[in-house]
């Protein structure tokens, strides 16, 4: 696979930081202000700032003006561009398991009789 800088890329190094992943799990339960985020996490709330500025900057959330607060909340575009990245895997996994079970049941198929026998 041809590899190109591209959203889910951002997205990926957004998310491999854990004090980041954490806020986007916060996130990810509903919109929420910063303070909210904040709560009980092991940094300070301007640091979950610049963590909520990089996790929009990888489009993965958005915010929306509420008042005199910053409420933030998950972005489907960028949650989309990383499903539809893993999934290109999937299925080329269970391609590639149905293949290998199929091949193995025509190389062995004494072994499967055997194993079926054997478990009476």
């Amino acid at each position: 696979m041809a590899y190109e800088k591209s959203a889910f890329h951002d997205a990926l190094v957004a998310l491999a930081d854990p004090t980041r992943r954490a806020v986007f799990e916060r996130v990810a339960k509903g919109p929420a202000p910063v303070n909210k985020i904040a709560r009980g996490l092991p940094v300070s709330r301007p640091a979950v700032s610049q963590h909520l500025r990089v996790l929009k900057e990888a489009n993965l959330v958005f915010d929306r003006q509420a008042g005199n607060r910053r409420i933030y909340q998950l972005n489907p575009s960028g949650i989309d561009a990383i499903r539809t990245y893993f999934n290109q895997f999937w299925g080329d996994a269970l391609e590639s398991f149905k293949s290998f079970a199929e091949n193995q049941s025509e190389s062995n198929p004494s072994d499967a009789t055997k194993r079926t026998k054997s478990r009476r």
